[in-house]
């Protein structure tokens, strides 16, 4: 049985990579973040596709923590991509970006996103923020098992 919580993190900015990561390791998230640096590399990762073909080294993740704007393919584009994956279509997504658009929150949710959050000002908050995410999305969500399809149960 499966029990580290893999996150995808998806931001083609080092040092907001850097910050995240630190801020998970201070969160008490234990398991490796694993990290794409711009969009198509995210849709490879979620798809599996190339030299991310192999997932023991690259597991699926539980929780994708996606960008919006970032080189190859924007935020919407890997979203739009991993829900119409047939493997990764509930695998949570959280987008984390400095964007404050109603129109890209729009257009997230409508893609399908689990939720639209603002990257702090401060690492102390950004602290606070994976904090949050931990401990909602790696600890009390639960998702659909990975490839297992079930009729709805009758009541």
């Amino acid at each position: 049985m499966k029990t580290s919580k893999i996150i995808l993190l998806v931001e083609d900015d080092p040092n907001d990579r850097f910050l995240f990561t630190r801020a998970a390791q201070k969160a008490g998230i234990t398991d490796p973040v694993q990290s794409a640096s711009d969009g198509q590399e995210a849709i490879d990762y979620l798809t599996g596709s190339g030299p991310f073909s192999d997932r023991l080294r690259y597991p699926l993740p539980d929780l994708v923590v996606l960008d919006l704007k970032l080189p190859l393919a924007t935020g919407f584009e890997v979203l739009s991509a991993a829900r119409q994956h047939p493997v990764t279509r509930h695998v949570p997504v959280v987008m984390l970006t400095s964007s404050q658009s109603e129109a890209d929150i729009t257009q997230a949710h409508a893609l399908g996103a689990n939720a639209y959050l603002v990257k702090p000002p401060s690492p102390e908050e950004l602290l606070n923020l994976v904090r949050s995410i931990k401990d909602f999305w790696l600890a009390q969500n639960r998702s659909p098992k990975l490839g297992v399809h079930s009729a709805p149960a009758s009541h």
